[in-house]
């Protein structure tokens, strides 16, 4: 930062640029000095804005040569990787819902103690990950005090970091992308973390490249030399209709430890219902109101869903609370809704519910019984293994059939889809895209098997 500051900044509206690579610009003004930076995406452009005018409005006094307060001067004195780490998770915690944070502090925080020196006497990777995760990256909780043996070990990975260039190095790289296969005890990770790891370790080698850490992201084209997988719903999750209807009647058996929790189970069953007849996912039904439920007498009922409810733990909130965090529905806009065909045995059941247990106080029909909030997962998690050990046989109740409570979804877009119920119809109530829905939902996909072995062996001339 140079030795003259100022405090008379102007700010633009965002400027647009035709046939350009990044045609979102930033424009501003520092004691009369004009300053601009371009980015890919629109985004990206207002997000910067933003903390230029966050800093402004607090008081900052901005360098007039380089245009930037103290506050983003800091930010751009990115060395190692695991400062351009820091600098991505403070980049995105503004702007980011809380499950997007926590998905950025996990993988960062594995990928981190893989991107280090040689030095001697490392700590454990597995303490490495857990302080970086816990401590290192989450804003909320970099300032607590941490043991001197943590303190160490933060110390250790601080010094071990590579530079952040060392990206572009292309050996260095394809090292890294094939360590992001393992976990820190050295077990191989599935193929859908690892495919996170990658995702976010492109986007942070992309904020270099918009910081100018780097002039190209690397990892663009990049792939680890894994075996190709299909990433789909593994079929032997789903349940047919008769072992849905027998666990959801099992979960009516499953009681608490405490007096007030010996109906969780009946409590619960209305929940896992509307994952299984309407294929909602299970922070949509934690969200629903009585005022969104059309429930008729006799026939189809209708859910219409405005949002979702779904608990990150504390650090991934700006406040460090754990209370239950409202979002639209997922990758749409925050007014949308989306309207659900409700079949007459969820709606004979969701009657049943309110009949029994009413709503809570903002209309919500899936409250928790102690504090009237979220449902947590852990809670109806066990339950629902519960209700596997008494709705399925042994074999049945060992393997992977209805293992999550989620699999209750997986379950019915699959039923829909082998019903012959056209794809577009059900990506609509599933909220999905259709693309998505038939590449996640394709091995599931058993339905005409028969048919098409018929035709196959026909073709064959075979009796």
């Amino acid at each position: 930062m140079s030795d003259e500051s100022t405090f008379q900044v102007q700010f633009w509206k965002l400027t647009k640029r035709t046939g350009r690579s990044r045609p979102w610009g930033v424009r501003w003004r520092t004691a009369g000095r004009e300053h601009s930076e371009w980015y890919a995406t629109k985004a990206l452009a207002e997000s910067f804005r933003s903390e230029l005018v966050r800093a402004g409005r607090a008081g900052e006094a901005f360098d007039v040569a380089t245009g930037l307060p103290p506050s983003l001067t800091r930010k751009r004195r990115v060395g190692t990787f695991l400062e351009l780490a820091v600098a991505y998770v403070d980049h995105v915690w503004p702007i980011a819902p809380p499950n997007s944070r926590r998905a950025a502090v996990v993988n960062l925080a594995a990928i981190t103690p893989k991107f280090v020196r040689p030095l001697e006497h490392g700590p454990d990777e597995t303490d490495l990950q857990r302080l970086a995760s816990t401590h290192v990256l989450p804003p909320p909780r970099r300032d607590e005090l941490l043991s001197p043996e943590d303190r160490a070990a933060v110390s250790w990975l601080r010094r071990a970091s590579r530079p952040a260039t060392d990206l572009a190095d292309s050996l260095a790289l394809g090292a890294l992308l094939h360590d992001l296969g393992a976990a820190a005890d050295g077990r191989a990770v599935t193929s859908s973390t690892l495919d996170k790891r990658r995702a976010v370790l492109h986007r942070v080698a992309g904020y270099a490249v918009d910081t100018g850490v780097l002039a190209a992201n690397p990892v663009t084209g990049r792939r680890a030399g894994t075996a190709q997988v299909t990433g789909g719903v593994d079929p032997r999750v789903v349940v047919n209709p008769a072992q849905a209807r027998q666990l959801l009647a099992a979960v009516t058996y499953v009681s608490g430890h405490r007096r007030t929790e010996r109906d969780r189970g009946w409590r619960l069953r209305a929940f896992f219902a509307c994952l299984y007849y309407a294929g909602l996912r299970p922070g949509e039904a934690q969200q629903l109101r009585d005022t969104d439920a059309k429930l008729p007498a006799t026939g189809w009922g209708e859910l219409v869903l405005s949002g979702s409810l779904t608990g990150v733990s504390g650090e991934h909130y700006n406040d460090g609370l754990r209370d239950p965090d409202a979002r639209p529905l997922k990758r749409r806009r925050r007014e949308a809704v989306r309207r659900v065909p409700a079949p007459p045995a969820l709606v004979a059941i969701l009657r049943e519910h309110l009949d029994r247990y009413g709503v809570a106080p903002d209309g919500r029909l899936f409250p928790a019984l102690t504090t009237g909030r979220r449902v947590r997962e852990s809670v109806y998690t066990r339950t629902w293994k519960a209700a596997r050990e008494i709705g399925l046989s042994p074999a049945q109740a060992g393997s992977p059939l209805a293992a999550r409570p989620y699999d209750l979804r997986h379950a019915a877009l699959s039923s829909w889809l082998n019903a012959g119920v056209p794809p577009t119809e059900v990506a609509e109530r599933a909220g999905h895209s259709v693309k998505v829905l038939l590449s996640v939902y394709a091995a599931c996909l058993d339905g005409e098997r028969a048919a098409y072995n018929a035709r196959i062996q026909d073709l064959l001339g075979e009796e």
